[in-house]
């Protein structure tokens, strides 16, 4: 059993800032990588920013310069620092991570989800 759990989340005016945290819990043999991705009401989930456990991000056009993903992957934790934030990041954030772990001696890759946690920025 793996779990993803996020916190952080909340109201902010615009040009505010918010720091999300995700950890991961359970049965992990090694993580690949760790991310964010968000969904808007009615709009399908994107991908916002991810770090892989070799250390490279790769960030969403609509945040880069704004947002940074960081995190100690070993320790099976993430962030995502949100500057400046704009009405159109609005969003319901989850935490997503490709994790391995072993079965009966064999390695299995999947991806899992945090709960998500909202991030409304309004006046």
């Amino acid at each position: 059993q793996v779990q993803l759990v996020e916190s952080g989340g909340g109201l902010v005016q615009p040009g505010g800032s918010l720091r999300l945290s995700c950890a991961a819990s359970g049965d992990i043999f090694s993580i690949k990588a760790m991310g964010w991705y968000r969904q808007a009401p009615g709009k399908q989930r994107e991908l916002v920013a991810a770090l892989t456990s070799s250390g490279s991000t790769n960030y969403a056009d609509s945040v880069k310069g704004r947002f940074t993903v960081s995190g100690d992957i070993p320790k099976k934790t993430a962030f995502l620092q949100m500057n400046s934030l704009k009405p159109e990041d609005t969003a319901v954030y989850y935490c997503n991570a490709k994790i391995s772990t072993l079965i009966l001696g064999a390695r299995y890759e999947y991806k899992y989800w945090g709960q998500g946690t909202q991030v409304t920025v309004s006046s």
